[in-house]
Protein backbone atom coordinates (compact mmCIF):
# COMPACT_ATOMS: atom_id res chain seq x y z
CA UNK A 1 0.00 0.00 0.00
CA UNK A 2 1.49 3.76 -1.18
CA UNK A 3 1.89 5.67 2.33
CA UNK A 4 3.40 9.15 1.72
CA UNK A 5 5.89 9.87 4.34
CA UNK A 6 6.77 12.99 6.28
CA UNK A 7 9.51 12.65 8.06
CA UNK A 8 11.93 9.30 8.23
CA UNK A 9 10.66 6.76 10.48
CA UNK A 10 12.67 4.73 13.24
CA UNK A 11 13.71 1.63 13.15
CA UNK A 12 11.66 -0.20 15.46
CA UNK A 13 14.48 -1.42 17.51
CA UNK A 14 14.82 2.38 18.26
CA UNK A 15 11.20 1.80 20.35
CA UNK A 16 12.59 0.17 22.96
CA UNK A 17 15.40 3.11 23.82
CA UNK A 18 12.79 5.94 23.67
CA UNK A 19 10.58 5.08 27.17
CA UNK A 20 10.58 7.16 30.23
CA UNK A 21 12.34 4.45 32.36
CA UNK A 22 11.26 0.77 34.16
CA UNK A 23 7.63 1.16 34.55
CA UNK A 24 7.64 0.71 38.61
CA UNK A 25 4.39 1.07 40.53
CA UNK A 26 5.82 2.21 43.78
CA UNK A 27 7.77 5.42 41.86
CA UNK A 28 4.29 6.03 40.48
CA UNK A 29 2.54 6.42 43.12
CA UNK A 30 5.05 8.29 45.39
CA UNK A 31 4.87 10.91 42.59
CA UNK A 32 1.26 10.71 41.85
CA UNK A 33 -0.75 14.13 42.40
CA UNK A 34 -3.87 13.45 45.16
CA UNK A 35 -7.02 12.98 43.76
CA UNK A 36 -9.23 16.28 42.48
CA UNK A 37 -11.93 16.68 45.49
CA UNK A 38 -15.62 16.16 44.43
CA UNK A 39 -17.73 18.92 44.39
CA UNK A 40 -21.48 20.03 43.13
CA UNK A 41 -23.04 16.72 44.78
CA UNK A 42 -26.68 16.62 44.91
CA UNK A 43 -28.47 14.18 47.16
CA UNK A 44 -28.95 10.45 45.02
CA UNK A 45 -25.67 11.84 42.96
CA UNK A 46 -23.14 10.35 42.01
CA UNK A 47 -21.10 8.31 44.99
CA UNK A 48 -18.04 10.61 45.91
CA UNK A 49 -16.29 8.72 47.97
CA UNK A 50 -16.01 5.89 45.13
CA UNK A 51 -15.13 8.11 42.87
CA UNK A 52 -12.24 9.45 44.71
CA UNK A 53 -11.05 5.93 45.20
CA UNK A 54 -11.36 5.06 41.61
CA UNK A 55 -8.95 8.04 41.00
CA UNK A 56 -6.34 6.77 43.60
CA UNK A 57 -2.71 6.46 42.87
CA UNK A 58 -1.82 7.75 39.53
CA UNK A 59 -0.40 7.16 37.62
CA UNK A 60 0.11 3.60 38.21
CA UNK A 61 0.74 0.62 35.23
CA UNK A 62 -2.72 1.35 33.32
CA UNK A 63 -2.73 4.91 33.21
CA UNK A 64 -0.87 8.34 33.13
CA UNK A 65 -3.79 10.53 33.91
CA UNK A 66 -7.57 10.22 34.25
CA UNK A 67 -10.15 13.55 33.63
CA UNK A 68 -13.85 12.85 34.69
CA UNK A 69 -16.77 14.31 34.71
CA UNK A 70 -20.37 13.11 35.91
CA UNK A 71 -23.55 15.41 35.07
CA UNK A 72 -27.27 14.74 34.54
CA UNK A 73 -29.90 15.58 36.83
CA UNK A 74 -28.34 13.44 39.60
CA UNK A 75 -25.92 15.65 40.43
CA UNK A 76 -22.46 16.87 39.29
CA UNK A 77 -19.03 15.92 39.91
CA UNK A 78 -15.40 16.57 38.42
CA UNK A 79 -12.59 15.35 39.06
CA UNK A 80 -8.58 14.67 37.62
CA UNK A 81 -5.63 12.84 39.15
CA UNK A 82 -2.07 11.63 37.28
CA UNK A 83 0.16 13.47 35.56
CA UNK A 84 0.32 16.20 32.85
CA UNK A 85 3.93 14.47 31.41
CA UNK A 86 6.31 11.91 33.40
CA UNK A 87 9.60 14.09 32.47
CA UNK A 88 7.79 16.91 34.91
CA UNK A 89 5.47 15.09 37.21
CA UNK A 90 3.40 18.30 36.89
CA UNK A 91 -0.39 17.68 37.73
CA UNK A 92 -2.62 16.86 35.26
CA UNK A 93 -4.64 19.12 33.26
CA UNK A 94 -8.26 19.05 33.65
CA UNK A 95 -9.40 21.10 30.91
CA UNK A 96 -6.35 19.23 28.35
CA UNK A 97 -7.43 18.36 25.02
CA UNK A 98 -6.80 14.75 23.92
CA UNK A 99 -7.24 12.59 21.38
CA UNK A 100 -11.05 11.13 21.31
CA UNK A 101 -10.85 7.86 19.16
CA UNK A 102 -14.06 6.08 18.26
CA UNK A 103 -16.36 8.62 19.91
CA UNK A 104 -15.69 10.94 16.63
CA UNK A 105 -18.09 8.15 14.98
CA UNK A 106 -20.81 9.95 17.25
CA UNK A 107 -20.46 13.28 15.20
CA UNK A 108 -20.10 11.50 12.27
CA UNK A 109 -23.58 9.16 12.97
CA UNK A 110 -25.20 12.77 13.55
CA UNK A 111 -24.03 14.64 10.51
CA UNK A 112 -25.37 11.35 8.86
CA UNK A 113 -28.49 11.67 10.28
CA UNK A 114 -28.67 15.60 9.87
CA UNK A 115 -28.03 15.25 6.37
CA UNK A 116 -31.11 12.20 6.31
CA UNK A 117 -33.37 14.68 7.74
CA UNK A 118 -32.96 17.46 5.03
CA UNK A 119 -33.43 14.49 2.36
CA UNK A 120 -30.26 14.67 1.13
CA UNK A 121 -29.60 10.91 2.14
CA UNK A 122 -31.86 8.32 2.46
CA UNK A 123 -31.11 5.86 4.70
CA UNK A 124 -32.53 2.63 3.04
CA UNK A 125 -30.54 3.40 -0.20
CA UNK A 126 -27.76 1.94 -1.04
CA UNK A 127 -24.12 3.77 -0.32
CA UNK A 128 -23.32 2.06 -4.04
CA UNK A 129 -25.84 4.68 -5.15
CA UNK A 130 -24.10 7.60 -3.72
CA UNK A 131 -20.68 6.23 -4.40
CA UNK A 132 -20.77 4.37 -7.58
CA UNK A 133 -17.82 2.61 -8.06
CA UNK A 134 -16.75 2.28 -4.82
CA UNK A 135 -17.50 -0.97 -3.95
CA UNK A 136 -16.39 -3.93 -6.68
CA UNK A 137 -19.68 -6.26 -8.11
CA UNK A 138 -18.65 -8.71 -5.25
CA UNK A 139 -20.70 -6.45 -2.99
CA UNK A 140 -24.56 -6.98 -2.11
CA UNK A 141 -26.23 -3.60 -1.79
CA UNK A 142 -25.48 -2.03 1.07
CA UNK A 143 -27.99 0.84 3.08
CA UNK A 144 -26.65 4.16 4.30
CA UNK A 145 -28.25 2.63 7.91
CA UNK A 146 -26.17 -0.74 7.57
CA UNK A 147 -22.98 1.74 7.51
CA UNK A 148 -24.50 3.54 10.43
CA UNK A 149 -25.01 0.03 12.57
CA UNK A 150 -21.85 -1.73 11.32
CA UNK A 151 -23.93 -4.18 10.10
CA UNK A 152 -22.33 -4.06 6.24
CA UNK A 153 -20.20 -7.12 5.95
CA UNK A 154 -17.05 -4.65 4.94
CA UNK A 155 -13.84 -6.19 6.15
CA UNK A 156 -11.48 -4.38 7.40
CA UNK A 157 -8.92 -1.96 5.49
CA UNK A 158 -5.22 -1.85 6.41
CA UNK A 159 -3.32 0.39 8.75
CA UNK A 160 0.29 1.16 8.83
CA UNK A 161 1.59 -2.18 11.01
CA UNK A 162 0.12 -4.86 12.72
CA UNK A 163 2.23 -4.53 16.12
CA UNK A 164 2.67 -1.06 17.79
CA UNK A 165 6.71 -1.31 16.50
CA UNK A 166 5.71 -1.14 13.13
CA UNK A 167 2.75 1.15 13.61
CA UNK A 168 4.97 3.48 15.93
CA UNK A 169 8.19 3.78 13.16
CA UNK A 170 5.76 5.27 10.52
CA UNK A 171 3.58 7.71 12.90
CA UNK A 172 4.25 10.69 10.95
CA UNK A 173 3.23 8.55 7.48
CA UNK A 174 -0.09 9.88 5.84
CA UNK A 175 -2.32 6.74 4.39
CA UNK A 176 -5.36 8.29 3.33
CA UNK A 177 -9.01 7.25 3.77
CA UNK A 178 -9.22 6.15 -0.04
CA UNK A 179 -6.40 3.92 0.57
CA UNK A 180 -7.65 2.54 3.46
CA UNK A 181 -11.31 1.81 2.03
CA UNK A 182 -9.04 0.11 -0.97
CA UNK A 183 -7.39 -2.44 0.60
CA UNK A 184 -10.83 -3.30 2.57
CA UNK A 185 -12.56 -3.57 -0.92
CA UNK A 186 -10.10 -5.81 -2.07
CA UNK A 187 -11.19 -8.22 0.33
CA UNK A 188 -14.16 -8.96 -0.31
CA UNK A 189 -17.23 -9.05 1.76
CA UNK A 190 -17.20 -10.80 5.21
CA UNK A 191 -20.87 -11.51 5.11
CA UNK A 192 -24.12 -10.68 3.40
CA UNK A 193 -24.99 -6.71 4.41
CA UNK A 194 -27.51 -7.09 7.44
CA UNK A 195 -26.72 -10.48 8.52
CA UNK A 196 -24.32 -10.22 11.40
CA UNK A 197 -22.84 -7.03 13.51
CA UNK A 198 -19.28 -6.49 13.28
CA UNK A 199 -18.12 -3.13 14.58
CA UNK A 200 -15.19 -1.45 12.88
CA UNK A 201 -13.64 1.75 11.61
CA UNK A 202 -14.15 1.33 7.61
CA UNK A 203 -17.91 1.47 8.01
CA UNK A 204 -17.53 5.38 8.99
CA UNK A 205 -14.91 5.73 6.64
CA UNK A 206 -17.07 5.45 4.18
CA UNK A 207 -19.63 7.46 5.88
CA UNK A 208 -17.27 10.33 5.76
CA UNK A 209 -16.79 9.53 2.07
CA UNK A 210 -20.48 9.50 1.52
CA UNK A 211 -20.96 13.32 3.27
CA UNK A 212 -18.06 14.96 0.96
CA UNK A 213 -19.94 13.42 -2.21
CA UNK A 214 -23.34 14.71 -1.09
CA UNK A 215 -22.34 18.14 0.40
CA UNK A 216 -19.12 19.14 -1.71
CA UNK A 217 -17.33 19.77 1.08
CA UNK A 218 -14.87 18.25 3.55
CA UNK A 219 -15.74 15.93 6.35
CA UNK A 220 -14.21 18.73 8.87
CA UNK A 221 -16.10 21.29 7.64
CA UNK A 222 -19.29 19.59 7.87
CA UNK A 223 -18.95 18.51 10.87
CA UNK A 224 -17.80 21.22 12.61
CA UNK A 225 -20.69 23.27 10.89
CA UNK A 226 -23.48 20.92 11.83
CA UNK A 227 -22.42 19.34 15.42
CA UNK A 228 -19.08 20.94 16.66
CA UNK A 229 -20.57 24.45 16.39
CA UNK A 230 -24.40 24.29 17.67
CA UNK A 231 -22.83 22.18 20.42
CA UNK A 232 -20.84 24.51 21.40
CA UNK A 233 -17.51 22.76 21.28
CA UNK A 234 -15.02 25.50 20.85
CA UNK A 235 -11.91 23.18 21.88
CA UNK A 236 -12.57 20.18 19.31
CA UNK A 237 -10.98 19.70 16.05
CA UNK A 238 -9.76 17.78 13.34
CA UNK A 239 -6.28 17.43 13.07
CA UNK A 240 -6.06 16.06 9.52
CA UNK A 241 -2.50 15.24 9.00
CA UNK A 242 -1.16 16.94 11.56
CA UNK A 243 0.49 14.65 14.14
CA UNK A 244 0.60 17.23 17.37
CA UNK A 245 -2.42 18.04 19.71
CA UNK A 246 -2.82 21.78 19.64
CA UNK A 247 -3.32 23.63 22.60
CA UNK A 248 -2.95 22.96 26.38
CA UNK A 249 -2.97 18.66 26.66
CA UNK A 250 -1.94 15.52 28.48
CA UNK A 251 1.08 13.52 27.17
CA UNK A 252 -0.03 10.17 26.20
CA UNK A 253 2.30 7.09 26.43
CA UNK A 254 2.48 3.34 25.80
CA UNK A 255 4.34 0.81 27.63
CA UNK A 256 6.30 -1.39 25.42
CA UNK A 257 8.10 -4.46 27.27
CA UNK A 258 11.90 -5.09 26.63
CA UNK A 259 13.47 -7.81 26.01
CA UNK A 260 15.05 -7.74 29.60
CA UNK A 261 11.54 -8.31 31.34
CA UNK A 262 11.34 -4.44 32.23
CA UNK A 263 8.84 -2.13 30.41
CA UNK A 264 9.15 1.13 28.91
CA UNK A 265 6.60 3.74 28.79
CA UNK A 266 7.21 5.60 24.99
CA UNK A 267 6.03 9.04 24.18
CA UNK A 268 3.15 8.89 21.29
CA UNK A 269 1.43 11.62 21.97
CA UNK A 270 2.42 13.08 18.22
CA UNK A 271 0.79 10.69 16.25
CA UNK A 272 -0.43 11.35 12.65
CA UNK A 273 -4.03 9.80 12.41
CA UNK A 274 -5.37 10.53 9.41
CA UNK A 275 -6.41 7.00 8.25
CA UNK A 276 -9.03 7.16 11.42
CA UNK A 277 -10.61 10.23 10.00
CA UNK A 278 -14.34 9.86 10.18
CA UNK A 279 -14.14 7.25 12.43
CA UNK A 280 -11.40 8.55 15.06
CA UNK A 281 -9.16 11.31 14.13
CA UNK A 282 -11.36 13.87 16.48
CA UNK A 283 -9.14 15.80 19.05
CA UNK A 284 -11.53 17.14 22.28
CA UNK A 285 -11.87 17.69 25.71
CA UNK A 286 -14.55 16.03 28.63
CA UNK A 287 -15.89 19.28 28.53
CA UNK A 288 -16.97 19.33 24.85
CA UNK A 289 -17.44 15.48 24.93
CA UNK A 290 -19.84 16.78 27.64
CA UNK A 291 -21.93 19.36 25.64
CA UNK A 292 -21.88 16.84 22.78
CA UNK A 293 -23.92 14.16 24.78
CA UNK A 294 -26.23 16.84 26.40
CA UNK A 295 -26.84 18.77 23.08
CA UNK A 296 -27.60 15.62 21.01
CA UNK A 297 -29.44 13.66 23.48
CA UNK A 298 -31.65 16.59 23.99
CA UNK A 299 -32.43 16.45 20.26
CA UNK A 300 -30.76 20.34 19.67
CA UNK A 301 -28.34 18.64 16.84
CA UNK A 302 -30.59 16.03 15.24
CA UNK A 303 -34.31 15.93 14.45
CA UNK A 304 -36.08 13.44 16.44
CA UNK A 305 -37.38 11.29 13.94
CA UNK A 306 -33.90 10.25 12.94
CA UNK A 307 -32.11 10.89 16.22
CA UNK A 308 -34.08 7.21 16.81
CA UNK A 309 -31.63 6.09 14.94
CA UNK A 310 -29.04 6.28 17.35
CA UNK A 311 -30.92 4.96 20.32
CA UNK A 312 -32.49 1.17 18.04
CA UNK A 313 -30.27 -1.95 17.80
CA UNK A 314 -31.09 -3.84 15.08
CA UNK A 315 -33.49 -6.39 16.68
CA UNK A 316 -33.17 -9.09 14.33
CA UNK A 317 -29.47 -9.82 14.94
CA UNK A 318 -28.62 -11.62 17.45
CA UNK A 319 -25.89 -10.22 20.14
CA UNK A 320 -26.33 -6.59 18.48
CA UNK A 321 -25.44 -3.85 20.73
CA UNK A 322 -24.61 -1.00 18.41
CA UNK A 323 -27.02 1.88 16.84
CA UNK A 324 -26.07 4.47 14.67
CA UNK A 325 -22.69 5.58 16.49
CA UNK A 326 -23.87 4.22 20.34
CA UNK A 327 -23.82 1.60 22.16
CA UNK A 328 -26.53 0.00 24.00
CA UNK A 329 -25.02 -0.79 27.97
CA UNK A 330 -27.11 -2.03 31.23
CA UNK A 331 -25.71 -1.46 34.34
CA UNK A 332 -27.34 -1.63 37.73
CA UNK A 333 -31.08 -1.28 36.55
CA UNK A 334 -30.34 0.99 33.90
CA UNK A 335 -30.05 1.44 30.34
CA UNK A 336 -27.09 3.83 28.80
CA UNK A 337 -26.01 5.16 25.73
CA UNK A 338 -22.17 4.68 25.57
CA UNK A 339 -19.43 5.07 22.95
CA UNK A 340 -15.77 4.64 23.45
CA UNK A 341 -12.54 5.83 21.98
CA UNK A 342 -8.80 4.45 22.17
CA UNK A 343 -5.66 5.70 20.38
CA UNK A 344 -2.32 5.15 21.38
CA UNK A 345 -1.49 6.72 24.98
CA UNK A 346 -5.36 7.96 24.98
CA UNK A 347 -8.47 6.48 26.25
CA UNK A 348 -11.94 7.78 26.20
CA UNK A 349 -15.81 7.14 27.21
CA UNK A 350 -18.95 8.55 26.74
CA UNK A 351 -21.90 7.51 28.14
CA UNK A 352 -25.97 8.96 29.29
CA UNK A 353 -29.00 7.28 30.29
CA UNK A 354 -31.24 8.51 27.46
CA UNK A 355 -32.91 11.04 29.59
CA UNK A 356 -29.68 12.64 30.50
CA UNK A 357 -30.54 11.93 34.63
CA UNK A 358 -26.87 10.40 34.52
CA UNK A 359 -23.94 11.37 32.32
CA UNK A 360 -20.43 10.51 32.57
CA UNK A 361 -17.25 11.48 30.37
CA UNK A 362 -13.76 10.22 31.01
CA UNK A 363 -10.52 10.91 29.70
CA UNK A 364 -7.54 8.19 30.38
CA UNK A 365 -4.02 8.26 29.73
CA UNK A 366 -4.34 4.90 28.89
CA UNK A 367 -0.90 2.90 28.84
CA UNK A 368 -2.25 0.10 26.52
CA UNK A 369 -5.13 1.60 24.32
CA UNK A 370 -5.67 -1.00 21.83
CA UNK A 371 -5.61 -3.81 24.49
CA UNK A 372 -8.88 -5.76 23.69
CA UNK A 373 -10.68 -5.41 26.91
CA UNK A 374 -11.35 -1.93 28.48
CA UNK A 375 -8.67 0.09 30.42
CA UNK A 376 -8.78 -0.82 34.22
CA UNK A 377 -8.91 2.29 35.23
CA UNK A 378 -11.75 3.98 33.02
CA UNK A 379 -13.60 0.58 34.33
CA UNK A 380 -13.26 1.43 38.10
CA UNK A 381 -14.43 5.04 37.35
CA UNK A 382 -17.18 3.95 35.37
CA UNK A 383 -19.00 1.30 37.78
CA UNK A 384 -17.91 4.23 40.06
CA UNK A 385 -19.87 6.95 37.93
CA UNK A 386 -23.05 4.81 36.85
CA UNK A 387 -23.94 2.95 39.80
Amino acid sequence: MRVRRRTTALAASVVLALGAGPLAAPAFAASAPAPAAAHGTTTGGPDTAALNTALQNLPDRNATFALVRVGGRDGTWRGSAGVRDLRSGAAADPDARFRAGSTTKVVTAAVVLDLAAQRRIDLNAPVQRYLPGLLTRDFRPITVRQLLNHTSGIQPGDGLGTTFEEAYAHRFDTLTPQEVVASAVAKGPEFRPGERQHYLNINYTVLGMLIEKVTGNSYASEATRRVLLPAGMRDTYFPGTDPRVLGPHNAGYQAVKRADGTTDLVDVTDWNQADRWAAGDMISTTADLERLVNRLYRGDLVPRPQLREMFTVPRHIEGATMSAGLERFEFEGRVYWLKSGARYGYGTLVAATRNLSRTLVVSVGATDAKSEGMNPVTERIARAALR
